[in-house]
């Protein structure tokens, strides 16, 4: 019997898809002025983060729908001499990377997804950056993160080496105190929200 213990406690059965489903609706419900002046913000913020700063690659993913935008964010990165690498989902719901190219890289892709066209650098291609920055619906003061139900970011996340800056960009009012957590979520170590750049305590 192995001695190794989960990342988090069980999680109550449907407290996950309860909160899922609520703040979904609420992200619906936002104003589009509401939904770009928070993606100029956190683009902001993220730009003057000092392991921003310094990074010579990021991961990065392509926004949907009214989920904070990165298209800003991605475009100021790659034209500022970094190396910006983009996941492609691939049939078993992993990640796969590919370097972008500029806004013409992009594709229409499977579940309303953009994806980059370009050379297919391998699911272990995120280990390599030096700051990765991921989707989510909420984060606990823990840095347990809240994703869309798929576990592609937590399968992601297992990669990077501990001591890479790993953020999820949110709305300010998504950053709870805690969220339900279940054995294989995997924690980030900040929050981007337009109010800034939030480091949190990591299990």
């Amino acid at each position: 019997m192995s001695d190794a213990q989960p990342l988090h406690p069980a999680t109550p059965p449907g407290a996950k898809i309860a909160l899922r489903d609520q703040l979904l609706t609420a992200r619906r419900r936002r104003p589009l002025v509401e939904v770009a002046e928070a993606a100029a913000a956190i683009t902001d913020h993220l730009l003057a983060e000092p392991a921003v700063r310094r990074a010579a690659t990021v991961a990065c993913y392509v926004s949907v729908g009214s989920e904070p935008g990165t298209t800003g964010l991605i475009e100021a990165l790659h034209t500022s001499g970094r190396h910006v690498l983009l996941p492609r989902l691939l049939p078993d719901n992993d990640l796969d990377w590919t370097r972008y190219g500029g806004p013409a890289s992009l594709q229409p892709a499977r579940r309303g997804l953009l994806e980059p066209t370009g050379e297919l650098l391998g699911v272990e291609a995120i280990a390599r950056a030096d700051v990765v920055l991921v989707p989510g619906l909420a984060v606990g003061k823990d840095g347990v993160r809240m994703g869309r139900g798929g576990g592609s970011y937590d399968r992601a996340l297992a990669r990077v080496p501990r001591g890479t800056l790993t953020a999820v960009l949110l709305y300010a009012d998504e950053v709870l105190d805690a969220v339900p957590a279940e054995p294989h979520d995997r924690p980030v170590g900040a929050v981007a929200t337009p109010d800034g750049v939030r480091h949190l305590r990591v299990l």
